[in-house]
């Protein structure tokens, strides 16, 4: 066999699809793999530059492979999709991949470690648990309004009806919707005591680490938004400037631009919606009426509601900074220095 230069590697459950070329980028070994041959396979080769596709089980293979002493590099899908040719089908996204890894402006994924991978999946069993609560208490909400008992929006107004489920004297609701609602509201309990454990294990990891700690220092920055930030991104470095950082968590305007002029739109709400949505909710935190404690942030905000821009633009534009303070942190390994504070 000659010599292999470079290895593009298509993903699956079972089999997986390698792609490989010589020095001179002619085609290899063209080949299908079983899970259990993967290991055995690579161990056999010497050190070559193998692409992955970013995708649930890349980062594994993406640290086995690395420990075989393999250049192991994640390549975003969207980036290799331009290189599929004709049909799609395991064989030609392998043959995509390995052309894709070779190319010299091509943007990679950092391989997260098992640590980062454990903390986001705290955070995506806690988002799962959330909208699991929220379809409980829309489900008890509606059903009990069709009997005339009503209670104001928002989780912490569900205590009356809750009572009213609970105590079976209780004559305004039926036996039989009483025994149908209980089930709900026993599984909504449930999901409560779930979320405090989760939120407990992620305050937990909050605090042993200090990249998340530092960026709890930026205002409407929690440790929920903290943990997520800090077990994302692994490498800041990665991004150019903090513009491009917010632009990767879709908060910059999308551009339609031609002929040297340049038109910007709506914001592109592109990369990772959990964070974004994060960082909108902190940034809603900061704009409200009833916050006491005052930060640059806020007057830069208020700036902008005095030019009677929509409270959601400034929230949106909030979160952008936010977002660009958050990449500063991360990349010079600083805290949060208010200016207002300082002055």
């Amino acid at each position: 066999m000659e010599k292999i230069i470079t290895i593009g590697v298509d993903l699956a459950k079972s089999i997986f699809q390698v792609h490989a070329i010589n020095d001179v980028g002619d085609v290899v070994l063209q080949k299908a793999l079983k899970r259990r041959d993967m290991i055995a396979f690579f161990e056999k080769l010497p050190r070559c530059l193998v692409g992955l596709e970013a995708c649930s089980s890349a980062h594994h293979w993406g640290r086995m492979l690395r420990e075989l002493g393999h250049d192991v590099r994640l390549i975003p899908p969207a980036y290799v999709k331009p290189y599929v040719r004709r049909q799609k089908n395991d064989a030609a996204d392998a043959a995509a991949i390995c052309e894709a890894v070779a190319r010299p402006t091509m943007r990679f994924v950092p391989i997260k470690t098992e640590e980062q991978q454990a903390a986001l999946m705290l955070h995506r069993a806690r988002a799962l648990l959330l909208s699991q609560r929220t379809a409980l208490i829309c489900a008890i909400r509606g059903h009990m309004a069709e009997l005339g008992l009503i209670a104001p929006r928002a989780v912490r107004n569900m205590g009356p009806l809750l009572d009213v489920l609970a105590d079976d004297a209780d004559e305004s609701l039926p036996p039989l919707a009483r025994a149908a609602l209980r089930p709900l509201a026993d599984q909504l309990t449930h999901i409560d005591v779930q979320l405090a454990r989760l939120d407990r294990e992620l305050q937990k990891w909050h605090r042993a680490n200090p990249v998340s700690q530092r960026l709890a220092t930026i205002p409407g920055v929690g440790p929920i938004t903290a943990t997520a930030l800090a077990a994302s991104v692994t490498e800041p470095s990665m991004f150019a400037s903090a513009r491009e950082f917010s632009a990767y968590l879709g908060l910059a305007p999308r551009q339609n631009s031609s002929a040297g002029k340049t038109r910007l739109g709506r914001v592109s709400k592109m990369g990772d919606r959990y964070i974004r949505t994060l960082l909108v909710n902190g940034a809603v935190s900061l704009l409200s009426p009833t916050r006491k404690r005052s930060c640059a942030l806020d007057v830069w905000a208020k700036v902008l509601t005095e030019k009677s821009k929509p409270t959601k633009l400034v929230a949106l534009a909030l979160a952008n900074k936010m977002a660009r303070i958050a990449w500063a942190l991360m990349r010079r390994g600083e805290a949060f220095r208010d200016p207002a504070l300082a002055a």
